[in-house]
């Protein structure tokens, strides 16, 4: 069970002008003017509690993700959770985790053993099994697999599980990423919509049915969606702006439908096996280790962003307690989305700010003496006098 600490601190104090009221077993506090006042909370732990919930995880495919990290959070926090693999990868993620490979990835705060998920094969670019085209049903990855489109697999899900209770969308692709946006074709730009925002809106669609009334779905984004990131192309910033404006549509849809919650997680950078692949010769520094190098040296926390940042984000998202948010993109990155100006840009290089912490580029501070100190001080209260006259 994954909890949150909650302190609270309860101060009495005896002011004249208030009257006094007497509290006794079945009484209710009443405010100076007659109402019921809110009672002081007491020390508490507040449980990510989510025994006897399912999930399914759309998009985990290795262990260095922000879909895996999801995963065990949500595990971690008493769910079953299944999962949801791309097929051409299916059968390296599968043979991973029965090898072992992933075993030290499955350990829990608790130090247990993660249960391995059970594992859908799911192309989330197909809704139902007649948009599979030719190309696909005959490509030997997907060999001996059926029941991969959307709609297959969420019947298959709610069959097996009765029902679901938390969804999570984690898939991006774009085949044409690391073209800038005004060189992508119509066919990549499509296809990144595609594979990262009609997908969610596809998984909702077939998945939503089977959701119970206060059931949770999430999404994970990038600021890309909002702001200029050089570098994320093949319109995958416009992909991610799709699925970020759909969430706040669908907010006030299935709410109202279904009474289900949707929201997006604006994850930072994470060097995660997917991301690594964009950019970067074999040997060469990654395009994601640049993202990330610039993440530390701009963002107002200086930690580094960790997988189950956003993980334990979605179980609280996924958590009763969260039951009153919806339609909302909830930014997991340090605080680097708040910054406006890149204190590392060459453009500041040489610039003295007041701040008391170092900052990237700034001079260094030169010894001051007693006697600079003293004209300092003399030269100040000379333009005062000046100034007064």
């Amino acid at each position: 069970m994954l909890s949150l600490s909650c302190l609270s601190s309860i101060a009495f104090s005896m002011h004249t002008l208030a009257p006094q009221r007497a509290l006794s077993a079945g009484c209710t506090a009443l405010s100076a003017d007659g109402r019921p006042a809110r009672r002081p909370a007491p020390n508490m732990i507040l449980p990510i509690d989510l025994t006897g919930k399912t999930a399914f995880v759309a998009g985990v495919a290795d262990s260095s993700g922000y879909g895996w990290a999801v995963v065990k959070a949500l595990t971690e926090a008493g769910a079953t959770v299944a999962v949801g693999t791309w097929p051409p990868v299916l059968t390296i993620f599968e043979r991973s985790l029965k090898s072992g490979k992933f075993d030290e990835d499955l350990i829990m705060s608790n130090g247990e053993k993660m249960p391995i998920p059970k594992i859908y094969p799911l192309d989330a670019m197909f809704d139902e099994p007649a948009d599979v085209d030719e190309a696909t049903r005959t490509n030997k990855r997907y060999a001996g697999l059926d029941g991969y489109t959307i709609s297959e697999v969420a019947e298959k899900v709610a069959k097996d599980f009765g029902s679901v209770d938390i969804l999570v969308h984690s898939l991006a692709n774009a085949p044409e990423v690391r073209s800038p946006l005004f060189q992508v074709s119509r066919s990549g730009y499509l296809a990144a919509s595609s594979a990262s925002a009609y997908s969610c809106l596809s998984l909702v669609q077939k998945f939503a049915p089977h959701m119970p009334s206060g059931g949770s779905i999430t999404a994970l984004s990038f600021i890309a969606a909002e702001r200029v990131v050089p570098g994320y192309g093949g319109g995958m910033s416009s992909a991610k702006a799709q699925l970020e404006s759909d969430t706040k549509v669908l907010a006030f849809e299935l709410g109202r439908m279904y009474g289900l919650r949707i929201n997006t997680i604006s994850a930072g950078a994470l060097k995660s096996r997917a991301a690594s692949a964009i950019g970067g010769a074999r040997g060469e520094k990654t395009y994601i280790e640049y993202c990330i190098d610039y993440q530390l040296a701009n963002a107002p926390l200086t930690r580094e962003l960790e997988a189950d940042d956003v993980g334990s984000t979605a179980a609280f998202l996924s958590s009763p307690l969260a039951a009153g948010i919806t339609g909302v993109n909830l930014y997991v990155d340090n605080g680097v989305a708040r910054m406006a100006a890149a204190v590392d840009s060459r453009s500041f290089e040489g610039y003295k700010f007041s701040y008391p912490f170092p900052m990237p580029g700034a001079p260094e501070e030169a010894a001051v003496t007693e006697e600079a100190a003293v004209a300092e001080e003399v030269a100040v209260t000379e333009e005062v006098a000046v100034a007064a006259a």
